[in-house]
């Protein structure tokens, strides 16, 4: 199947390499988060130029994956496409571990050497980033990141538009709220309130990223 790449920043290459690592996918497009191709010239990424005139945003043979690290962006870009979540991948890197009664969301990316294990659920246009775990019977929201090497142990929530930072730790059972921020490294042994930020060992709010 035919699939189209939007995002010219260091994460699409990564998720460019998961794709090419599938068999199920080629890749027919490299788009920028305004639609327009992209090419490649001496490693390089420029654009924006005429997207080709074989392929078009309609062509129901060809899937997406919202190749953008930010979380907000996912949702805004995904939200200007306006396309059924069916029309959106999931990939999976082959090094990846997840269990058959996981459910994964359309359009999320899970990368090398991450685990999903048992009764876990993972929302729509999730990041599962480089060594992650995501435990059983955890659930993720929408437009999620969880960061290289972050533990989510069992029975977690994370709601939409959270970010766990690299290496952090959530003990079982935590809730954490929407579009919320973990810090490097943190240990949340506490609920987490909607936007707001923790960080340390034992994870404490800083601030609040939004009102």
């Amino acid at each position: 199947m035919k699939l189209c790449i939007i995002g010219q920043g260091g994460h699409s290459k990564v998720v460019e390499d998961i794709a090419l690592s599938l068999d199920e996918y080629t890749i027919a497009a490299r788009l920028d988060d305004k639609f327009k191709c992209v090419e490649e010239k001496d490693g390089v990424l420029y654009g924006p130029i005429i997207l080709a005139k074989e392929l078009s945003l309609n062509d129901k043979s060809m899937k997406f994956v919202l190749a953008v690290g930010n979380n907000e962006a996912r949702k805004k870009i995904s939200g200007e496409l306006s396309l059924p979540l069916e029309r959106y991948a999931v990939l999976a890197h082959p090094t990846a571990v997840v269990s058959m009664s996981a459910k994964i969301g359309n359009g999320t990316v899970i990368m090398p050497n991450c685990i999903v294990n048992a009764a876990a659920t993972v929302g729509n246009h999730a990041i599962l980033n480089t060594g992650s775990v995501i435990e059983h019977d955890t659930i993720l929201g929408d437009y999620t990141h969880v960061s290289p090497n972050a533990a989510l142990t069992g029975g977690v929530g994370v709601g939409e538009g959270t970010q766990i930072g690299v290496g952090a730790t959530v003990i079982p059972g935590i809730q954490i709220g929407d579009w919320c921020m973990v810090g490097a490294g943190a240990t949340v042994i506490n609920p987490v309130n909607n936007f707001e930020t923790v960080a340390g060992t034992p994870a404490k709010p800083i601030t609040k990223v939004r009102v």
